[in-house]
């Protein structure tokens, strides 16, 4: 799903970053600072094609702020990639890192490119090439990247290994995401999407409503949205409909059962990009419906799992006036002008940088696990990761009751404040 070009990601970063700066009287030093990348790169990355040619690709990384460690954040492919994403992205990434409490900073990297369109050997020289030209600006104690849209395991094993072959040594910690066995994590392919469910369990005890008595829409059947949807259906409620993006028309369709999808069912018919074969689909019983009615499905929680730009201005009013809670699976699917209108119908919003944050979250803990060369099992990653999330949104959630805020303010305001001091502390600013 194509990201709204309507809008621009990083000046949406900074109205957000700038509204919780005046609230909580942020000087102007500490606000030049923060609404910046510390460092970014932009690279060309050379490729001899199958055919023969040779492709010039356009990479990026982003440092936003490493003030309480190390850089840490995705790698996107995508053909609609721009600087100004991966600078949104490598921001939100500074706060979400500071939001669950974890010793790392916000980064990003991207390359403009689209794999559906690409053979595995051409994809393995990208990200060969991706980790030739940051292999002096990336490292386990300077900035470690991380899989993202349309990037996977293979993909960070291919660059960690370019990496090692140019260092001389073992340096699994370098980058996170790995396959299980060449240091990733258990528990990882799970984290982001079980995190967002952990928010949302959160949510349902604050409000009084017992997870089987409710019903969810997830726009997005990638990784985060097949596996909130798991855990969402394990704690008792029922999803009845997900989108997806059709690759050969362009465009999004929803997959609606109204007495509830089956996760299992669906997951045998979509293929690795998370597209769903859409004659299958019917066969089975699914509705298939205009890609944009996800938002308006009549459900109590609204989880947006695709890209940014989502929930827009244009579309906000189309929320069923049934939705409770929208958790922010995606990064940035709000904008700042449909924010206001939920904020007015009081609808309980769990911001990405807080319901997205497991996968970053066990990105730490698979750092952890390789730079000791010691991992843990699965039950254990899952339950440090229900006892961090947890935690974060108990920290969140008690400063918006406290001071009656908004909880995406809060967020900002509890991550912001963490960031600053820690700057302020090294005497940057």
């Amino acid at each position: 799903m194509a990201s709204n070009g309507a809008y621009n990601a990083f000046e949406m970063a900074r109205a957000q970053f700038d509204h919780i700066a005046d609230l909580i009287g942020l000087d102007e030093g500490a606000r030049a600072f923060l609404r910046t990348p510390q460092r970014e790169f932009h690279f060309t990355i050379p490729v001899h094609m199958d055919d023969g040619t040779v492709q010039v690709f356009q990479g990026f990384r982003c440092q936003h702020n490493d003030a309480r460690g190390p850089s840490k954040g995705g790698i996107r492919f995508h053909p609609q990639e721009t600087i100004d994403t991966v600078r949104a992205l490598s921001m939100w990434m500074t706060w979400k890192c500071a939001v669950v409490d974890i010793p790392l900073g916000g980064g990003k990297g991207g390359v403009i490119c689209d794999p559906h369109n690409l053979s595995m050997r051409e994809q393995e020289q990208i990200c060969r090439g991706f980790a030739r030209q940051l292999a002096r600006n990336i490292g386990p104690v300077l900035d470690v990247p991380a899989p993202d849209v349309m990037t996977n395991a293979q993909h960070m094993l291919w660059m960690m290994d370019e990496f090692e072959e140019i260092q001389g040594g073992h340096f699994p910690g370098v980058i996170t995401g790995k396959p299980v066995g060449m240091g990733g994590s258990l528990g990882r392919t799970e984290a982001t999407g079980y995190g967002v469910v952990y928010t949302i369990r959160e949510a349902l005890k604050e409000l009084n409503i017992r997870p089987n008595d409710t019903v969810a829409g997830v726009q997005g059947f990638g990784n985060v949205a097949q596996y909130a949807i798991e855990l969402y259906t394990q704690m008792g409620g029922k999803v009845i409909s997900v989108s997806c993006w059709d690759q050969k028309d362009q465009c999004a369709y929803v997959f609606r059962k109204m007495d509830g999808i089956d996760l299992p069912q669906l997951q045998s018919i979509t293929d690795r990009f998370g597209g769903i074969d859409q004659a299958k689909a019917k066969d089975l019983g699914y509705e298939v419906l205009p890609g944009d009615v996800w938002i308006d499905q009549d459900v109590d929680i609204l989880i947006p799992s695709a890209l940014e730009n989502s929930i827009t201005a244009e579309n906000v009013e189309k929320i069923s006036k049934r939705v409770k809670i929208i958790a922010e699976g995606a990064n940035g699917p709000t904008t700042p002008d449909a924010d206001k209108v939920i904020h007015e119908r009081g609808i309980h919003v769990i911001p990405d940088f807080l319901a997205n944050a497991g996968g970053v979250t066990c990105s730490y803990f698979e750092q952890v696990q390789s730079n000791m060369n010691y991992f843990w099992e699965k039950d254990e990653v899952l339950g440090k990761l229900d006892v961090k999330m947890t935690a974060a949104y108990s920290a969140v959630s008690e400063l918006a009751r406290k001071q009656n805020m908004y909880m995406r303010d809060a967020a900002y305001v509890v991550s912001i404040n963490r960031v600053a001091e820690a700057c302020r502390q090294r005497g940057w600013i």
